[in-house]
């Protein structure tokens, strides 16, 4: 099994790719690979592949795979040091909750016709026979 790649280019950050992502998820202490770092660049490249169409989808993807691998972590203290794990996992979960209703309100707004406008709207619609003058509203 291969270990995987940790790499991180700054000036790459304009590109959508994985440097981008990593800036976006803030995985980009790459110096101490599996150690200081959450995802690889191999794992960051096939989500990115899998949503070819929709970034957040992607990174979405990401936050969910990155919360799973967290979730088990415990608080530790050694000597006078405490590491905060389940703050780390609580941070990344939010960040997760909070882009998957993102994603979730996209995918249900009102869809594009084929030429990419918007369709107009329907003629009919509900309440449109209610009447304000006539019920004193």
């Amino acid at each position: 099994m291969s270990k995987g790649a940790y790499t991180y280019n700054l000036e790459k950050l304009g590109e959508p790719g994985k440097d981008r992502m990593r800036f976006e998820l803030g995985d980009t202490m790459v110096e101490g690979l599996s150690d200081t770092t959450a995802l690889t660049d191999e794992e960051i490249q096939a989500a990115i592949q899998a949503h070819p169409k929709s970034w957040k989808r992607a990174k979405l993807m990401l936050l969910e795979s990155i919360c799973r691998r967290f979730a088990y972590e415990v608080d530790t203290k050694t000597g006078p040091m405490w590491l905060y794990m389940q703050e780390r996992a609580k941070a990344w979960r939010e960040d997760y909750e909070k882009l998957k209703k993102e994603v979730s309100v996209e995918s249900c707004s009102i869809p594009q016709s084929g030429n990419g406008e918007r369709p107009k709207p329907p003629y009919f619609y509900a309440g449109m026979q209610r009447n304000e003058r006539a019920w004193g509203i």
